[in-house]
């Protein structure tokens, strides 16, 4: 069952992407060479205790921090650490969430460690965040779920590689539904598989966090003995961009972009719903 959201309850899942939105600003300016993954865990700790909301990753299915910090050739879940030194060159993806008023917000993002990072690994993460706001302009009444996954997917494919080739959309992990949970129905791929149908018709109070995950190889993962960490099984290094998204009368609402997403958004000839705080 899809959870739809009235007016009121999105402004309350705005004002946890708010908070979102504050510790990737946090965590990002902390992501330099010689810092911990555990460093960047304990900034997001301090952001969610000044906005006085709860982390919803840690503690969730025994997930022992409050982000997730994937490097390099981790695509997802990488666990924050003492031991995970970043260094210049390395990139990092961060993914958070915030709980206010038992309300979910849920995103990630890309950052460069330092300087001198090849030009495909920069084309890498423009290609993976441009592709999620590609699924986030198809988030439109009248479409189903199927066509947000085509746009992501054709964006993709449609992106030159360089040094020749295919870009790895990661078929094991996708997008989900959220709102009174972190992850909810329905589950989302970033790819179109035809067995799976065209997917719920998207209405006003449909809210999903949309994530593509790109390797600059192969789309098939593996996970580590920690039972966490996913990592690509050619050790290609993988891009993760996110955002919850919400469907109003309006047209969508980026609830984790500080602006709504309205910039962004607008270069797809798409025009963002009104804040609901303003």
């Amino acid at each position: 069952m899809v959870q739809i959201k009235t007016p009121e309850q999105i402004a309350k899942m705005r004002a946890a992407g708010l908070v979102v939105a504050a510790i990737h600003a946090a965590t990002r300016e902390a992501a330099v060479p010689g810092a911990t993954t555990k460093d960047l865990d304990q900034v997001a700790r301090k952001v969610l205790a000044e906005h006085d909301a709860k982390p919803n990753f840690l503690g969730y299915g025994g997930f022992p921090a409050t982000i997730c910090t994937s490097v390099n050739e981790v695509v997802v879940h990488g666990i924050p650490s003492e031991d995970v030194v970043l260094k210049d060159g390395d990139i990092i993806s961060v993914d958070c969430g915030a709980i206010v008023d038992g309300w979910h917000g849920d995103a990630a993002y890309t950052a460069f460690v330092g300087s001198g990072h090849a030009p495909e690994l920069i084309e890498l993460s423009r290609v993976t965040e441009e592709s999620m706001w590609a699924g986030i302009a198809a988030m439109k009444q009248g479409n189903r779920l199927v066509d947000i996954s085509r746009a992501i997917e054709t964006y993709i494919r449609r992106q030159p590689k360089p040094g020749g080739g295919r870009y790895g959309i990661i078929e094991d992990y996708g997008g989900h539904g959220i709102g009174t949970e972190m992850h909810m129905d329905p589950h989302l791929l970033n790819y179109v598989d035809r067995r799976r149908g065209k997917g719920p018709k998207l209405v006003p109070g449909f809210c999903l966090a949309i994530e593509p995950m790109v390797s600059l190889g192969t789309p098939r993962t593996r996970v580590l003995q920690d039972d966490w960490t996913v990592v690509t099984t050619d050790g290609t290094w993988s891009s993760h961009w996110e955002h919850s998204v919400a469907l109003t009368e309006q047209g969508p609402l980026v609830l984790t972009a500080p602006d709504g997403g309205r910039a962004k958004l607008a270069e797809y000839g798409v025009t963002a719903a009104p804040d609901p705080l303003g």
